[in-house]
């Protein structure tokens, strides 16, 4: 590989916008753009320096890739995702991975049988005091957890309005697939795929054809129970909020974006740093400098660490690779079937996906 990594960011929405940002300031990244908007490819030309495509064959076919930024809607990533594989090019997702979770299998499949890195953009896991959360709970912190509550709010639909492609169900996936993945994918990585869903809630609060609000109760077996409450028609939130709270035999353990809180009923042997009583660790000082920051540091080191794997000849992503992502759209899709027909879900019989599915590569709105 040469010296650089040859990345093509591919839909420059308001994620697709921060992702080339990134990638562009990069030290290690030679950058190209692609984004079906003949208007939005105009408009960049005039301002930015790397080559812009509108067509995505076209850049597959025409540019020698290492790897791919795919940050278009989400009915897009399955095919998108499909075609970079097969030519052999590195992938970078943003979430959620697929609004079928079989096609999340099968490109796990395809990525793991070609020695190709396939990540998506759960960039929680790189908030430090998630990061801790999970250091915690590793190290037995506070014994066995008995239940956890997993909420994110925030105000992305705020009356009845047309709809956009986030907002419509067979494009974005809804409320689930936008926000309640985020909790759901902490809690694959905190306790893996949950055993049972039940008590499971999609609402409509201003939307016409999705879930603005999601609630569920998710079982693990010798495991803890969480409750799972999200809304992302809560004005009272300035932007997205994603909480966890834990309680288990020795104490409680609570992480936001900004702190990780424990208290600790006794000390636990070698877990240094923590005593009994309160404890707070701020994100601030869990959290490694990176060599660019744009909205926040875990989307600069999610990105770092996907060129420096490609960069490096890897052939798995240390985080958030494909596999934990599939893991995230199964749990989504047993709150969908619980959702609908009012029967608790088990792993093993979690129904195949009642998704839509439409084929072709860009809508003219970007992601």
């Amino acid at each position: 590989m040469s010296e650089k990594v040859r990345i093509a960011v591919v839909g420059l929405g308001k994620m697709g916008l921060s992702h080339f940002s990134m990638v562009n300031a990069h030290p290690h990244a030679d950058t190209i753009a692609c984004d079906g908007s003949g208007f939005l490819v105009d408009v960049l030309s005039k301002n930015i320096d790397a080559p812009i495509h509108k067509d995505y064959d076209a850049l597959l076919a025409g540019e020698a890739l290492d790897a791919v930024v795919i940050a278009t809607p989400s009915k897009l990533h399955a095919p998108m995702v499909r075609a970079a594989l097969e030519r052999d090019i590195h992938v970078f997702c943003e979430k959620p991975f697929c609004l079928d979770w079989q096609d999340s299998e099968a490109l796990t499949a395809l990525a793991s049988e070609k020695a190709l890195i396939g990540q998506v953009g759960y960039h929680y896991r790189y908030v430090g005091a998630f990061c801790e959360m999970k250091r915690l709970l590793d190290a037995g912190a506070i014994g066995q957890v008995t239940h956890v509550m997993a909420e994110a709010y925030g105000p992305v639909v705020l009356r009845p309005k047309r709809a956009t492609w986030r907002t419509d169900k067979s494009e974005g996936g809804g409320c689930l697939y936008d926000y309640a993945a985020h909790p759901l994918n902490l809690l694959n990585w905190y306790f893996g795929a949950p055993d049972r869903v039940s008590g499971s809630v999609m609402s409509k609060v201003f939307s016409e054809g999705t879930d603005d609000e999601v609630f569920s109760t998710l079982q693990w077996n010798d495991g803890p129970t969480a409750q799972l409450s999200v809304n992302w028609s809560d004005e009272s939130h300035r932007k997205m909020s994603t909480k966890i709270a834990m309680i288990g035999t020795n104490g409680r353990l609570y992480a936001d974006r900004q702190e990780c809180q424990v208290y600790l009923r006794a000390p636990v042997p070698g877990l240094t740093g923590y005593d009994k009583g309160w404890n707070v660790k701020y994100t601030t000082e869990l959290t490694e400098d990176r060599w660019f920051y744009l909205r926040g540091e875990e989307y600069s080191a999610q990105l770092d660490d996907f060129i420096n794997a490609v960069q490096a000849g890897k052939t798995a992503a240390d985080e958030n690779d494909f596999a934990s992502a599939t893991e995230t759209d199964r749990t989504m899709a047993m709150i969908i079937e619980n959702a609908e027909t009012g029967r608790a879900v088990g792993t093993a019989t979690v129904r195949e996906p009642v998704a839509a599915r439409k084929r072709g590569w860009f809508s003219r709105r970007s992601a």
